[in-house]
């Protein structure tokens, strides 16, 4: 007999709403139902972008973010949390009150600061609360190299290693750093998972090529369905990249700009001979 649908651990995300389905609510949700999740949702901010950038973006009104998250939150349990790109300020003070109230709940946290091509979404202060705020409430952090110097201080002169600047996330109170290596400039891709005794585990796969949208959002929120389902930490991490991995070398181009994952690769295995 199938599992019932109502035994599906539910993920709560919260995301800005990405009109190609390559990054943003979107991609959280297809990752979090192709791993075996029920996802619910909160949007915080509405974009006009394209498979080539982001033009501009509405934040929303952070009482009505707060009452999205609580009505659902009084209607249905939820197995964990995945943030990312929050929109102001104002909406992650006001997040970081709401997910307080459940701190038994897994919560990982993709510091979304911009866009591929480079557009900004976060200025200083918004960094600084997201440090402040929603850092020390966090089961696990996922920066790339840029986004962890930024979190943890550091210029991008600044000769600190990586595993000090995750050093400095895990003072402050996250319980794990996901530190990805998409955007360094090395043969391979290799991320490594910190805690406050060390490396967890590293990981290495080999680079694809091209450039994605969305590879960020679909690695955090398969690790938050993997955590909801009750790995323990290091194989939700792995299961998270090798899903995150396949998704991108299954990637398609159906506009101008970025590739975008296949994040449902899996049920197009075999068509064609090679899944895509």
């Amino acid at each position: 007999m199938n599992e019932p649908a109502a035994s599906l651990p539910a993920v709560l995300t919260f995301a800005a709403s990405d009109p190609t389905g390559g990054a943003g609510l979107q991609a959280d949700v297809l990752a979090l139902a192709s791993m075996g999740c029920h996802p619910l949702s909160v949007v915080t901010a509405l974009t006009v972008q394209d498979t080539a950038g982001v033009e501009s973006f509405l934040a929303i009104d952070p009482d009505w973010v707060a009452d999205q998250a609580r009505c659902i939150l009084e209607d249905m349990p939820v197995a964990a949390f995945k943030m990312g790109m929050l929109g102001s300020t104002e909406i992650v003070t006001i997040v970081a009150e709401v997910v307080s109230d459940y701190p038994d709940v897994p919560l990982v946290l993709d510091p979304v600061f911009a866009s591929g091509r480079g557009d900004e979404f976060a200025n200083e202060d918004m960094v600084a609360a997201i440090r402040e705020l929603l850092v020390p409430q966090s089961t696990v952090v996922t920066p790339n190299i840029a986004e962890l110097r930024r979190l943890a201080r550091e210029d991008e002169d600044d000769h600190a290693g990586l595993a000090e600047c995750a050093q400095a996330l895990l003072d402050s109170g996250c319980e794990y750093v996901l530190v990805t290596g998409t955007h360094d400039a090395t043969t391979d891709v290799v991320n490594t998972l910190y805690q406050r005794g060390g490396v967890v585990r590293s990981d290495t796969w080999p680079r694809l090529p091209g450039s994605y949208h969305g590879s960020g959002c679909t690695l955090a929120s398969a690790l938050a369905a993997n955590l909801a389902r009750g790995l323990e930490i290091g194989e939700a991490a792995f299961e998270a990249q090798d899903y995150t991995w396949h998704a991108l070398s299954h990637a398609f181009r159906p506009g101008m700009g970025q590739y975008l994952p296949d994040r449902m690769f899996w049920a197009r295995e075999g068509e064609g001979g090679d899944g895509k």
